[in-house]
């Protein structure tokens, strides 16, 4: 996998800068494609082409149940929120669902205080989970499969991500959901969100805050990255904000982003089976942690996020 991976960073053309107060971004650019023809989440939920349920009637936190009912297969991103049934979740790590296939997916709640009922179904607010947090998430996962083979976060640790948010962004909510902090920000994040454009043949970005890299999305094909590139945005967008001086200025280059793809490409990878369809690629170094998802040889999804504790 080490050879794939190298293969897919080599591809890419670093773009021209965008950027925000304290938030940079560069896009990486690459006029190849995938060949998988797939739905996304938001897309599969919109048409009714997926269901996702709790397990069983009395459910488990760490589990959903996805029922594809469509020809089509269905790719669901690490971070992506599910809302509704008996409480609110986050989806461990990216997945490709096979067509109508019925799948048991690994998940985490973002809603500590709720375990009703508020619909049999999950929908969808077209929300991932905050950049930092995907991060502590993504290496929480790579530890929980290197020790036990599964794909398990440490959940109070999440609650406590979500909790200290809540508490320095004042967006309390009867249940400290992870969706209040989104809702108390949405001006600001619509403000941060509206300074940053897809541009032709962008196929994923490396994300800076406060001049400092934070992360990197990017994607098998440019389509499936114009379909994320707005919540991607807004979900690190929320901790620029976070984390904003307005009194500063922060300077970034183009260095910065080549730096991140060559470590990227130089780290240790473990391959594990997939929860669905393919191998889930984890990518660890001293400085990064992240993980990829190959199919047939192809690249989906890959994230990588900086381990600097600055950020």
């Amino acid at each position: 996998m080490q050879n794939l991976l190298i293969q897919y960073l080599d591809q890419f053309q670093i773009g021209r800068k965008q950027s925000y107060k304290n938030l940079a971004v560069y896009p990486l650019l690459s006029e190849s494609a995938d060949t998988f023809d797939y739905l996304t989440l938001d897309e599969a939920l919109s048409q009714d082409a997926i269901d996702v349920v709790e397990i069983d009637s009395d459910g488990s936190v760490p589990e959903l149940k996805v029922i594809n009912k469509s020809d089509k297969m269905i790719l669901i991103l690490e971070g992506e929120e599910l809302v509704g049934a008996r409480q609110n979740r986050i989806v461990n790590t990216t997945i490709l669902i096979a067509p109508s296939a019925t799948t048991v997916i690994p998940v985490s709640c973002v809603e500590e205080g709720r375990w009703a009922y508020t619909s049999q179904k999950f929908g969808s607010e077209h929300r991932l989970m905050l950049s930092g947090m995907r991060a502590s998430l993504a290496e929480d996962v790579s530890v929980s499969l290197m020790d036990s083979g599964s794909y398990q976060s440490d959940q109070h640790a999440i609650w406590r991500e979500i909790r200290q948010k809540v508490l320095r962004r004042g967006a309390f909510t009867d249940t400290l959901a992870l969706s209040g902090i989104y809702e108390r920000e949405a001006p600001n994040i619509k403000e941060y969100v509206d300074h940053f454009k897809f541009v032709d043949h962008q196929i994923g970005a490396v994300f800076l805050i406060n001049g400092k890299v934070v992360g990197m999305d990017c994607f098998g094909k440019a389509e499936t990255f114009s379909k994320t590139f707005k919540k991607l945005t807004e979900s690190y967008a929320l901790d620029a904000i976070d984390m904003v001086d307005t009194e500063k200025k922060y300077k970034t280059s183009k260095k910065d982003a080549k730096t991140l793809l060559k470590t990227a490409a130089n780290s240790r990878v473990e391959s594990h089976a997939s929860v669905g369809l393919g191998t889930d690629c984890r990518l660890e170094s001293k400085t990064l942690t992240g993980f990829a998802l190959a199919h047939k040889e192809q690249i989906l999804h890959m994230s990588v996020f900086s381990k600097d504790e600055d950020t």
